[in-house]
């Protein structure tokens, strides 16, 4: 789905909520709500009022690395943006140049057998393209110290052109983050769920919303080109599990809390329809001809409008509920990116629609 409009750039969140005055936290954004292409807007903060007691909000638990670090490829200084780590011990990077100004540009990736120093001693020596159809991401192999130590100690969050300054990590990882046992993590954001508190969370426990974690960590997004996702690292849980299947089982619904969670959760469905725990690599890219056979809302950013999730999106509630939504989002100045406001897709109200939403894919 390419939708036919144009996001200034004035509307990219360039700082996070809680930086633009005071007062403000995480929370202080803007929330969209689209029920089929009934449309109504609402601060986040009004987002416990939205749901109701038995529905189930699945969120993703992988941690942010701090993924981007300085580097020099022969007499270049350059940027690596570690994606991906690889079953076999290799991870997937991007290469990037530094645009004098705190981000940086695109450039091929490789050649193979090509070398990349970084600080702490590490050294990257490319071996192959991690796909056919393009050379953005390069799975290399890390020599001296391990990486995710050289990370912590050297790099910093990625951070793209429309932001106005670095970030600490910390305001890069959610409140429902959680540090694995081998270092690895998302490249980026699991960003939906940013303006959550533990504050926010409390509340929606105590109105009887239930929350089941599972883990995708994503890898780099394609700035310039919006690719197709790449395969990414998941696992779904067997507590969540059982607990997804029960609230479909009942009047809950399930909402997922950003597209990773969709991804993770559709992928762990099996010929049944019933979700299992499954862990792994999934390759599942969710459009409106696949459709979605678990989720009924989803609590997501605001995506370019060439951007792969919108396929994604689509796939949940519908061409004319994106549509009319991106619409209201343009006229209502929201912001956009990770930093920016969250739309919130649901059921239309109708029963015979909500019926359908399950029963009829």
């Amino acid at each position: 789905m390419t939708l036919a409009v144009r996001v200034p750039r004035e509307l990219s969140a360039r700082v996070p909520a809680e930086q633009r005055g005071p007062g403000l936290g995480r929370d202080s954004v803007r929330l969209l709500v689209s029920r089929g292409t009934e449309v109504a807007h609402h601060a986040f903060r009004e987002l416990p009022g939205l749901l109701r007691a038995g529905d189930l909000l699945v969120v993703n638990t992988s941690p942010t690395l701090a993924a981007a670090v300085d580097g020099e490829l022969g007499h270049a200084r350059v940027v690596v943006h570690f994606s991906t780590r690889g079953d076999d011990g290799r991870w997937a990077v991007e290469l990037r140049d530094p645009d004098g100004r705190g981000t940086t540009r695109a450039r091929a990736g490789g050649p193979a057998g090509a070398r990349v120093r970084l600080p702490g001693g590490v050294r990257l020596v490319f071996e192959e393209p991690l796909s056919a159809d393009g050379e953005r991401l390069w799975w290399v192999r890390a020599s001296g110290p391990g990486v995710p130590g050289m990370l912590r100690e050297h790099g910093r969050p990625i951070r793209y052109s429309y932001t106005e300054r670095d970030q600490p990590l910390s305001a890069y990882r959610t409140v429902f983050a959680l540090d694995s046992a081998d270092g690895s993590g998302s490249a980026e954001m699991p960003s939906a769920a940013r303006p959550f508190t533990a504050r926010m969370v409390a509340e929606l426990v105590s109105r009887g919303v239930q929350f089941a974690p599972l883990t995708l960590h994503t890898g780099v997004a394609s700035a310039e080109a919006h690719e197709p996702p790449y395969p990414e690292r998941f696992a779904v849980p067997e507590a969540s599990a059982r607990l997804i299947n029960a609230v479909r089982a009942g009047d809950g619904r399930v909402i997922a809390v950003g597209t990773t969670a969709v991804r993770a959760m559709e992928s762990a469905v099996g010929p049944d329809g019933a979700v299992r725990a499954r862990a792994g690599w999934t390759d599942l890219v969710i459009t409106p001809e696949r459709g979605v056979r678990v989720v009924d809302g989803l609590l997501t950013g605001l995506h370019e409008p060439e951007a792969s999730h919108l396929l994604m999106l689509e796939a949940v509630a519908g061409r004319a509920a994106i549509g009319r939504g991106y619409e209201e989002a343009l006229r209502g100045r929201y912001l956009w990116h990770e930093f920016g406001d969250v739309h919130l897709l649901l059921p239309a109200e109708n029963p015979h629609t909500q019926h359908c939403s399950r029963n009829c894919r």
